[in-house]
């Protein structure tokens, strides 16, 4: 299976760098399916109704999230009838939503798409650990399932790490999400999964985590700011990986680390 997956969508130049890029991607590198974290596209935080539906129009199958979910009022109302629009699937049990999608693609092979959230510096949501421990109970890699993507959404880096350790050789791939930077260590740990800290975001990198500079530059440097944070609005840069499965085990053979457009180098 050929999986792409594209970090945090910022603003209106993450979403222009997605529309941009996505159709070339597609037909490079012969996508079976597109996965999208969207919890940003809406103005920074959070996503709308209108964006997913656009998402889904440029070709996306899928669209994760993270802390922001709920940032924009209008998904609150949606969200429990778009399977295609997760979120963490460590929340409440009765919080809206879902926790994880499945995929069917063109030959008929189901990929299970999940969104988690670390607890380190973040929300104290339920154990991320052991809701995915439950959910591989249920689906098992190369038996009812073909593959398994998950977005793990974390500020910590450790949290991260461990969590791949974790899954590792029970998952396809597990990639990282929330901290806007593309990490250096894309590769297939020792289990079969793919892995990488962080995805990177989609949007304006001549920025400060994808808001106009003069803010948070005046937050750290003056200790003091009235203004709130605006996306900054340049070309954006479209980050993520490209991951290919073993039809057999669903484990990954390849991991490539993607970058279009904007200022980061390309890859």
């Amino acid at each position: 299976m050929r999986i792409l997956f594209v970090g945090d969508v910022y603003g209106r130049s993450g979403r222009d760098a997605l529309h941009k890029h996505l159709a070339d991607l597609k037909s490079e590198f012969s996508l079976d399916v597109v996965i999208v974290n969207g919890e940003n596209s809406a103005n920074g935080r959070g996503i709308t109704r209108k964006i997913a539906d656009e998402f889904y129009g440029w070709g996306v199958d899928c669209i994760t999230t993270g802390n922001h979910i709920w940032s924009q009022k209008d998904i609150v109302f949606s969200v429990d009838q778009d399977k295609k629009l997760i979120r963490p699937i460590n929340y409440p049990k009765d919080t809206p939503g879902h926790g994880f999608y499945i995929h069917t693609i063109a030959s008929g092979r189901k990929i299970l798409i999940a969104n988690v959230m670390g607890r380190l510096f973040m929300d104290a949501l339920d154990d991320p650990f052991a809701a995915v421990k439950e959910l591989l109970s249920q689906y098992r890699l190369g038996k009812n399932i073909d593959a398994i993507f998950i977005d793990f959404h974390a500020e910590a880096t450790s949290e991260k790490m461990a969590f791949g350790h974790f899954v590792d050789g029970q998952v396809s791939a597990v990639i990282g999400t929330h901290t806007h930077v593309p990490t250096a260590d894309t590769h297939i740990m020792k289990g079969g999964s793919a892995y990488q800290t962080d995805a990177g975001m989609t949007g304006d990198y001549d920025s400060v985590v994808g808001a106009k500079k003069d803010v948070p530059i005046a937050r750290f440097a003056k200790k003091m700011s009235f203004d709130r944070l605006s996306p900054a609005d340049g070309e954006g840069t479209l980050c993520g990986v490209f991951i290919e499965t073993d039809d057999k085990t669903g484990l990954a053979t390849t991991i490539t680390p993607i970058r279009r457009g904007g200022v980061l180098q390309q890859a």
